[in-house]
């Protein structure tokens, strides 16, 4: 079937960050696969408007809802991966399957706690809160190399400060949110983290897992969490098998 007929991949990223951090996924993917990828920006990310005014998961469900194809294999990453899991609740009909990269979810009170915290520093100063994130994504003996390191950071460091705030604060307070939700979710799902994610934790996979019937996950030796710059290979070959093994089943 050709490319253009086919459900396409549709991509979400995290807080702070913008749709080119799936650049090296979208090229390993691309040697994969025939099928269309349309990587978005989120809310008050990238090319998008600053974000004003209330900010909450379904708020951000219906922005990106309005830019999605009729219908979409959706992948969401970090923050994405909860927008990700509030389309599939609110927009079931458009989301073929589901694939949450470096989840978080039902986050006990140590580790809202965290979030919380870092969310205060990036309030308090933006800038040290950035490098910080940069640290713990990137840490001494990372294999990702330099320049991927600076365009992260720079990405992180173009964002509006207030569009950032709002986007954190839905990062701390989404898996709550939709947490009593995921029993709901009936697609196809795929739960992806790295091995050494200190905040999207294998741990939070298995519950994300334990909470969706049916779905499955998969911890990628010796990564972190920026799987989509760390390890875009692995990634892409995962998704590639799900996505082709789902839609084999589903017919698309």
């Amino acid at each position: 079937m050709a490319g253009q007929e086919r459900t396409p991949l549709v991509l979400l990223h995290g807080v702070g960050l913008d749709r080119t951090v799936w650049d090296d996924f979208r090229t390993e993917y691309g040697r994969l696969s025939g099928r269309d990828v349309l990587a978005l920006d989120l809310p008050g990310h990238g090319e998008q408007p600053p974000w004003r005014g209330p900010a909450g998961l379904a708020a951000f469900a219906d922005d990106v809802a309005g830019r999605l194809p009729p219908l979409a294999h959706l992948v969401g990453f970090s923050l994405g991966a909860l927008v990700a899991q509030a389309l599939a609740v609110r927009q079931g009909g458009r989301v073929a399957s589901l694939v949450n990269v470096s989840s978080v979810c039902r986050r006990t009170a140590a580790e809202r706690a965290a979030v919380e915290a870092r969310l205060e520093q990036a309030a308090a100063d933006f800038s040290v809160s950035a490098e910080a994130s940069i640290e713990r994504w990137y840490p001494a003996g990372t294999p990702v190399g330099p320049e991927a390191v600076e365009r992260t950071r720079e990405v992180l460091l173009g964002n509006d400060v207030e569009s950032f705030l709002a986007a954190y604060r839905v990062f701390a307070a989404g898996d709550a949110e939709i947490g009593p939700e995921l029993s709901r979710i009936r697609q196809p799902v795929l739960n992806v983290t790295g091995e050494l994610d200190p905040g999207s934790t294998p741990d939070m996979t298995r519950r994300l897992t334990e909470q969706i019937a049916g779905s499955r996950a998969v911890v990628v030796p010796g990564a972190r969490h920026m799987l989509p710059v760390e390890a875009p290979r692995a990634l892409a070959e995962t998704i590639h098998h799900f996505i082709e093994e789902s839609s084999t089943e589903h017919h698309d």
